[in-house]
């Protein structure tokens, strides 16, 4: 192979290095500045308000892995006292497709009662889930139930929506498309950006929210 054919190659593989790092640039800031902010179980500290995004349900209307270990985690926080109650969040489409109404049950299974629940059906988004937190139902103050990677993401929205919170990581299991949620963090904390620094969230009218776009 000549150099003739070796230079275009490399140019290539130069500019796909260069726009892989400028889409993955902002995550790794925001993974950096929040480092600090996410906890374990353990490590947690007391706040009044879990809250707990949605993360989709199964065919049997159960939810999934990842959505699970997130009311699980908020549930053994309840259950150790670091919070007095929960706020359910998450995308309803129709009977057959409840989130909230999935979470909350779940949580029940668990031992959390049900006035210490709150549900939240608007939830379609992270955006949406903190702004209705703030606006809605008056949290303040919450522990941000999630994985690890969609945390900072969902923390830097809280924090532009006026709540003011931490992260504890739901991380329970191996997650089989774990990569498939982490390459989704790319373009999603992109949008998260320009919602917090640029869109401004107290001027996003909840009334006429996107519906059933992903979180």
């Amino acid at each position: 192979m000549s150099l003739g054919d070796i230079l275009p190659l490399l140019q290539r593989v130069f500019l796909i290095s260069l726009v892989v790092i400028v889409l993955a640039l902002p995550r790794l800031i925001l993974s950096l500045r929040y480092a600090n902010h996410i906890h374990t179980l353990k490590s947690a500290p007391v706040m009044p308000t879990a809250v707990v995004f949605g993360a989709g349900l199964r065919r049997d209307g159960q939810p999934t892995t990842v959505l699970a270990d997130r009311v699980a985690t908020a549930a053994a926080l309840y259950h150790q006292g670091k919070v007095s109650r929960i706020l359910m969040s998450g995308t309803v489409r129709g009977s057959d497709y409840n989130e909230p109404s999935s979470m909350r049950s779940l949580a029940l299974k668990i031992g959390v009662p049900a006035e210490d629940i709150l549900v939240d059906s608007g939830g379609n988004r992270t955006l949406h889930t903190c702004l209705r937190a703030r606006q809605i139902f008056g949290v303040d103050q919450a522990l941000l139930i999630s994985q690890r990677f969609h945390l900072p993401r969902a923390l830097v929205i809280c924090d532009a929506s006026g709540v003011s919170a931490v992260g504890v990581a739901a991380d329970l299991h191996p997650y089989r498309f774990q990569f498939f949620w982490e390459l989704r963090e790319i373009p999603a904390t992109l949008r998260a950006i320009w919602d917090a620094y640029f869109r401004k969230p107290s001027k996003i009218d909840l009334n006429t929210q996107e519906s059933n776009n992903p979180k």
